[in-house]
């Protein structure tokens, strides 16, 4: 055994609580190269008679390592524990003193958990893990009240640029209720609302105040009401990163240069400061000299902005924050953050913005959740290629999956497109097949599905300001067959805990094979979703008990049974067929 790719640490995705009574164990190997592996476990104080062995099973394999997992529930809520890893004859033992050909003997040099603390635990909401949502952009979804329109409203419909506004507004969310209830929504998250000068309204003025063009404070409270009402929940988005230039505690900067009183609340490199194009003398997001990055490590800011935080939970009860560029915030701001926010709400969802691994902000402290663009990246390219490779596929996915514990995986914010991105059926080249395939993935995936406004009745665009286009609101002029779709998609969802809580894992992914079979399980159901990814009719098979009951079809309903031991099914080119069985005894 190649003992160089053994790993375990007694911390975050490798050992933890996965709820209050249930402790989750993970172990790397080189793959391939393991046959089994053994967690053998005790109570330091009473070796003899709290001891158990737990045989692991293998979760999950990326391009180069195998991924073992076990749980347990240790009645004190502590142990000890080392493995055993086997291949043939050969047997290894790994402990937190090393790794050994023979027993280390208990529970001297053993891996710690010295006690449950279920305070200590990551928990996300429970209502995030079977929620879907709907981004919507103000500006862009509906005009309900056209008395509040900014100047130079353009046309709706018109083509979009950076600079134009079409008087979207908080009234036209609300007229539109019913549609986003019909496609199933059980939540929608608002890019931001507060009072800005741009349409996308990422450069706040003032932070305790709707933007008078989509509406006021009222007017969000009854929306929240509604949406409640009709069991949706609303998450805003909290801009905390950086402000506008119009903000008045920068404008004070610069009037007052280094007499302001609130130099201190941006980075300042020299005076006097200037709006320019150029190098600028202070932070901004991104090269925006009209975004001045705020300093949140000044106690001033941050409890501006925690106060901001609180007054929104209290004020409209909104369900939860989704936090703009959250990786260029210090993490002590975060947590002080997630404490303000739970105290108020603890079933609030706070969403990061994260475009890569982003553990650290996972552990509990900080966020519930983060916008999963890996995701995004590994099925857009696998569902777009015209030489799709099932296996590293597989193990793409797989990789990201074991970048954190069970219950994170449950609640990552999945996502095929946002504002920041071309549209799904442009990246898709206007291909609806291969993108139906890649919303089936996200909607039958372990997470929470987000789509963003008009992806699903066929908006098109490119790169912003292209993917913002208006809501088209004409049936005629709306992709219906594509809206069913969707529809029956999340109704499915919604209709099946497994596809919400169940376990995740490939059943069939091969090298230069766009062919694939994955599975959610759960001790209730179980399905199985077949993909033909390919331009050619394909006859799929996998093994099955031929005891079992039968297979139901998910939207033909008729039902299949397997046959010498193997499911078969001839599918259609970029085709697929969703199984499911019930697995309790009738």
């Amino acid at each position: 055994m190649q003992i160089e790719s053994f790993y375990h640490s007694p911390h975050t995705k490798w050992a933890y609580s996965y709820n209050k009574d249930t402790f989750h164990l993970r172990v790397r190997t080189k793959k391939n190269d393991v046959d089994q592996v053994t967690a053998v476990t005790g109570d330091k104080y009473d070796w003899a008679n709290y001891h158990n062995d737990y045989a692991m099973k293998k979760i999950a394999t990326d391009r180069y390592f195998d991924y073992w997992a076990t749980e347990l529930s240790p009645a004190q809520k502590r142990f000890s524990y080392a493995f055993q890893l086997q291949s043939g004859d050969e047997k290894l033992w790994m402990s937190e003193a090393g790794i050994f050909e023979e027993q280390p003997g208990p529970p001297a040099g053993y891996y710690e958990m010295p006690y449950m603390h279920e305070i200590d635990g990551f928990k996300a909401p429970e209502w995030a893990k079977s929620a879907v949502f709907y981004q919507i952009m103000p500006d862009r979804f509906a005009n309900g009240n056209q008395s509040i329109d900014p100047d130079g409203v353009l046309e709706w419909g018109e083509q979009p640029t950076h600079d134009s506004h079409f008087g979207g507004d908080l009234q036209g969310i609300m007229d539109h209720l019913d549609y986003l209830t019909e496609l199933g929504i059980t939540a929608i998250y608002l890019t931001p609302i507060f009072e800005a000068p741009s349409n996308h309204k990422y450069d706040t003025i003032d932070y305790k105040k709707v933007d008078p063009h989509f509406g006021d404070t009222a007017l969000l409270k009854k929306l929240v009401e509604a949406c409640h009402a009709s069991n949706v929940k609303v998450v805003l988005d909290a801009v905390f990163n950086h402000s506008s230039v119009d903000f008045p505690p920068f404008q004070d900067v610069l009037a007052e240069g280094e007499n302001s009183a609130f130099v201190d609340w941006f980075h300042i490199r020299d005076f006097p400061v200037e709006v320019k194009e150029g190098p600028l003398n202070y932070a901004t997001f991104g090269f925006f000299a009209s975004m001045p990055k705020l300093n949140t490590t000044n106690p001033e800011v941050k409890q501006y902005l925690l106060d901001v935080a609180e007054y929104w939970l209290k004020e409209v009860n909104i369900d939860g924050w989704r936090l703009d560029v959250a990786n260029e915030i210090d993490h002590s701001f975060w947590r002080d953050f997630r404490k303000v926010v739970k105290s108020v709400n603890p079933e609030a969802y706070i969403i990061g913005e994260a475009w890569s691994d982003s553990l650290r902000w996972l552990l509990g402290d900080q966020f519930d959740s983060v916008m999963n663009y890996p995701f995004s990246e590994r099925v857009l390219a696998f569902f777009q290629s015209d030489q799709p490779n099932g296996l590293s596929f597989a193990e793409n996915m797989n990789h990201i999956l074991m970048r954190y514990p069970l219950q994170t995986n449950e609640v990552l914010f999945n996502l095929l497109g946002s504002h920041d991105t071309p549209r799904v059926l442009t990246m898709f080249n206007e291909n609806k097949d291969r993108l139906k395939l890649a919303v089936i993935f996200l909607l039958t995936y372990i997470g929470t599905p987000c789509i963003f406004y008009g992806d699903e009745i066929g908006l098109k665009g490119q790169q912003d300001p292209d993917c913002r286009q208006c809501m088209e609101w004409d049936k005629a002029k709306q992709d219906r067959d594509l809206f069913e779709f969707y529809k029956q998609l999340i109704q499915l969802r919604n209709d099946h805990d497994v596809l919400r809580f169940g376990r995740f894992s490939f059943l069939r992914a091969d090298a230069e094979d766009g062919r694939i079979i994955y599975e959610r399980k759960n001790e209730q159901e179980h399905f199985t979703i077949w993909m033909n990814h390919s331009e050619n009719t394909a006859i799929l098979a996998h093994p099955a008990d031929a005891e079992m009951e039968d297979w139901q079809d998910a939207f033909s309903g008729g039902s299949l049974k397997p046959v010498d031991g193997f499911i078969r099914m001839e599918i259609e080119p970029f085709g697929y067929r969703i199984l499911y069985r019930s697995l309790l005894e009738t």
